[in-house]
């Protein structure tokens, strides 16, 4: 039995630039994101030879079934398929800390979990990289599901990272921020869950349908996220949180831009509500229309009266991790 665990992640700026119609086709895509300590756990082990069936799958809904080509669930199946290379049976459990569909990476956390999993029973060896380019190959070359490419790096390599996507290559680097300036942008910054799962692929269908007439927006949106960086690596911390949060609202009103899908009256009213009570700046994650909300604030006093005035929501408490996908217990007896 082996557990394979791969963080969430939250991302500030470049959401959209990681998509390859738009990277492929301009010099580069870029987006500062990090994960957090919220996780997808998946179990895997060796299924004893006494049931009617070969694969027990648990996630929202449980598989029984002889062979891989059975399985329903399109990510197991595909994985199973491409690179499980034993013969025996096998049961795999999924669970997370926070839901599905929710903008923070969630399909790509478990695709990266699973797939280090079935290496690790194949007795390979997968590195961060190869781990985030499987996870890619499975999500859009099989699967061909729409959207950008930053979810898979971000939870692959875990930490506060600078990814930038080229059309032959994607770089992960660490962004060597200033560690008083990390902590107060981890202690400003807070999500609520707004009840809302939704799916992403129809909003990044229509981003990438309509990308020719929005692709100003786009350019927009990397240069904000230049902007961004160097505000993250400079010295200077006395304007830090209110350039950050200046630069992310712009951001979330180009967001809105891309697509009418993004957001929607209810969200509208969270942001606006948010803006009065406390924060500075916010944005939906992922690719919008629901999910978590991130806000920031410039301080304790209005952190506190921001959770307090949104009750009626799931606030979620978080730190920012560094170690990305990694196997947390391995026994074989």
């Amino acid at each position: 039995m082996l557990i394979v665990k791969s963080s969430f992640r939250i991302s500030y700026f470049g959401g959209g630039t990681d998509f390859p119609v738009w990277f492929n086709n301009h010099n580069k895509g870029m987006v500062l994101s990090t994960t957090i300590d919220k996780y997808c756990y998946v179990l895997i082990r060796a299924l004893p030879p006494f049931f009617s069936f070969n694969y027990r799958l648990r996630y929202f809904e449980t598989e029984l079934v002889k062979n891989i080509q059975s399985i329903k669930h399109p990510t197991i199946r595909s994985t199973l398929q491409k690179f499980y290379k034993e013969k025996k049976g096998l049961e795999i459990i999924h669970c997370a800390d926070l839901p599905a569909l929710s903008g923070l990476g969630a399909s790509s956390a478990f695709a990266a979990s699973l797939i280090k999993g079935i290496f690790e029973i194949n007795n390979a060896k997968i590195s961060k990289k190869e781990l985030a380019e499987k996870s890619v190959f499975i999500e859009k070359k099989v699967l061909k599901e729409p959207g950008g490419l930053q979810d898979q790096y971000a939870t692959a390599f875990g930490g506060f990272n600078e990814i930038i996507f080229q059309k032959k290559k994607v770089d992960v680097n660490k962004l060597k921020i200033n560690e008083e300036k990390k902590k107060i942008l981890e202690e400003n910054t807070l999500i609520f869950f707004t009840g809302i799962s939704r799916k992403a692929n129809l909003i990044e269908k229509e981003k990438i349908i309509k990308f020719q007439i929005k692709k100003n927006y786009y350019n927009e949106i990397l240069s904000i996220c230049k902007e961004a960086k160097k505000i993250f690596l400079s010295n200077d911390k006395s304007k830090f949180l209110s350039d950050i949060a200046r630069l992310m609202n712009i951001s979330w009103d180009l967001k809105k831009k891309l697509s009418s899908k993004v957001s929607n009256n209810f969200i509208n009213q969270i942001y606006d509500s948010g803006m009065k009570n406390g924060a500075i700046a916010g944005k939906i994650l992922g690719a919008g229309g629901g999910g978590f909300i991130m806000f920031l604030t410039k301080n304790n006093h209005d952190k506190k009266k921001l959770i307090k005035h949104f009750q009626k929501f799931i606030y979620v408490d978080i730190k920012f991790e560094n170690q990305g996908t990694q196997i947390i217990k391995k026994n074989y007896d």
